[in-house]
């Protein structure tokens, strides 16, 4: 079977004429063009002029910002210039950006995720988020973003690694597209992928073990503990520390992943920022058949506060999500702490 180009995939999105949908066709495109563009500059490493090392500044959230973060951005926030979109937020910049006050549409943008791993040469990103504007924008420039992520009407990520590939959603499935040298245009390479509910593999910084809640703790011992503790099976741990890596190998083979907030000063509501990145993973989870929380609650139920909060965040194969959520929220019935459960578990596969 032959794939169908993101362009023809965009196309039939809108072929009833809406034009929201439109707009929102349009500015994947123009991230798709830019996405492009970027790979060609990291692809350069460390021989490139915008991998000169550090600026010298912290950006709005207070990490040290690279000079391939603020590139990125720079060559973002230009794409969407080019684009219907009215506002422009991003994780770089303190204060959303008017574009068009005309435009129907808001983005939200990681420009560069993962920056801390460029010069291990490990896989970066750019994570997106697309949402209807609201209110006053020049006024309320901030409204559009403080809306629950399940008002987003596309989210998605590009993945800069041994492919170049889009991960996609409009509301209808997550769709995954991967560049074609050859065809000089992305092509679809996996049609709506569905996330196994149940997994033996989860992705948590083990480091922080210390300063975890003991919630946290005991969900990873018991899974460390194998076929003889109460999970009755093997697991896998990963931890890639590029979020963007760790959501594209999730979808592709299962998984859960845990950044949950710790005791360390800065650390208390999680490191992962919710408008940013957890509100468009969330929704590309979702439309997977998974799902996404802050341990305990839906992320795309969390209305944002401030620019740039940060919230705990766990995601991958529902059940496991869940799961985590019950170590959370029923203690006192898990594993070891109740002697029903003491051979076998309370959470048995």
């Amino acid at each position: 079977m032959v794939s169908a180009t993101l362009d023809a995939f965009l196309s039939s999105y809108v072929a009833g004429g809406d034009p929201l949908r439109l707009a929102v066709s349009q500015t994947v495109r123009q991230l798709a063009l830019t996405a492009v563009t970027m790979r060609k500059t990291i692809n350069q490493g460390a021989l490139g002029s915008a991998f000169a090392g550090h600026r010298g500044r912290s950006n709005s959230d207070g990490d040290a910002q690279k000079d391939l973060d603020v590139h990125a951005d720079d060559m973002f926030i230009e794409a969407m210039r080019q684009a219907p979109v009215c506002l422009y937020g991003s994780e770089e910049l303190e204060h959303p950006v008017v574009l068009d006050p005309g435009a129907p549409i808001a983005v939200a943008i990681d420009p560069l995720d993962g920056s801390s791993n460029i010069d291990t040469n490990v896989s970066i990103g750019t994570i997106f988020s697309i949402l209807p504007v609201v209110g006053e924008p020049v006024s309320e420039r901030n409204a559009s973003f403080f809306q629950p992520g399940g008002a987003q009407l596309a989210a998605g990520f590009f993945i800069y690694g041994p492919q170049l590939a889009l991960v996609l959603t409009v509301g209808n499935g997550t769709h995954v597209f991967v560049f074609s040298s050859r065809l000089g245009t992305f092509m679809q390479a996996y049609e709506s992928v569905v996330l196994a509910p149940k997994t033996q593999e989860f992705a948590i910084n083990a480091a922080n073990y210390r300063h975890w809640d003991e919630s946290v703790r005991l969900y990873v011992d018991d899974c460390l503990k194998g076929t003889e503790g109460p999970r009755e099976k093997e697991f896998n741990m990963r931890w890639i520390a590029s979020l963007v890596a760790e959501t594209y190998r999730i979808l592709m083979r299962g998984g859960v992943f845990l950044y949950p907030g710790d005791k360390r000063k800065g650390y208390g509501e999680g490191r992962i920022r919710l408008i940013y990145e957890a509100n468009p993973i969330a929704f590309l989870i979702e439309q997977a058949g998974g799902a996404a929380t802050d341990t305990v609650n839906r992320i795309l139920d969390l209305t944002p506060q401030s620019m740039h909060q940060r919230v705990p965040l766990v995601f991958g194969s529902a059940r496991e999500v869940h799961r985590i959520a019950r170590y959370h929220t029923e203690p006192s019935s898990i594993g070891e702490r109740a002697p029903l459960f003491n051979n076998r578990g309370l959470f048995r596969a």
